[in-house]
């Protein structure tokens, strides 16, 4: 699976708000292959060089198997006031991780296959990887969050090592 590397103009898109038809549902599946392969926490289509409302989230990273799921559409709802830092990277950064400030919990609206509309509620490392994945739908890659030092570091690092590889 090719994914696109950063700064693929891709990574910066907003996609928009999508009727839920075979062509989403495509590259929601796509989506849950691509990330199963190289055992992502989660994906937006952004990732893969498709600008839409699309993204795959393991909502079970602790259990033995993964339990990949699409969300069509997602927007947040609400957020929890308490954060915590975390390690985060992206498979558009491939070698490069940061500690990012996120809420420890968040509630998203979202359209399922069928186009119905639903809610979850992900809490710790999934509201994390939720987070993570909508902003990327929202066209907001991940290192907008970081002070702009950390993302230099993170960009020498990772332009260091593609002229290593």
């Amino acid at each position: 699976m090719g994914f696109v590397t950063y700064p693929d103009p891709a990574l910066t898109a907003r996609a928009e708000p999508s009727v839920v038809d075979a062509r989403l549902v495509a590259v929601g599946q796509q989506l849950i292959a691509a990330a199963a392969e190289v055992k992502a926490y989660g994906l937006a289509g952004a990732h893969i060089g498709v600008v839409s409302p699309v993204v795959v989230l393991n909502v079970a990273p602790q259990a033995a198997a993964p339990d990949y799921r699409s969300f069509y559409n997602p927007h947040i709802v609400a957020v929890a006031t308490e954060t915590e830092s975390g390690i985060e990277g992206s498979v558009s950064l491939p070698g490069v991780e940061v500690a990012v400030e996120r809420p420890v919990w968040v509630e998203i609206a979202y359209d399922d296959e069928s186009g119905t509309a639903r809610s979850a509620r992900f809490e710790g490392f999934v509201a994390r990887c939720a987070l993570h994945e909508i902003e990327q739908v929202e066209g907001h890659f991940f290192l907008e969050r970081v002070s702009r030092l950390k993302r230099e570091m993170a960009l020498k690092k990772f332009a260091k090592q593609r002229r290593a590889g």
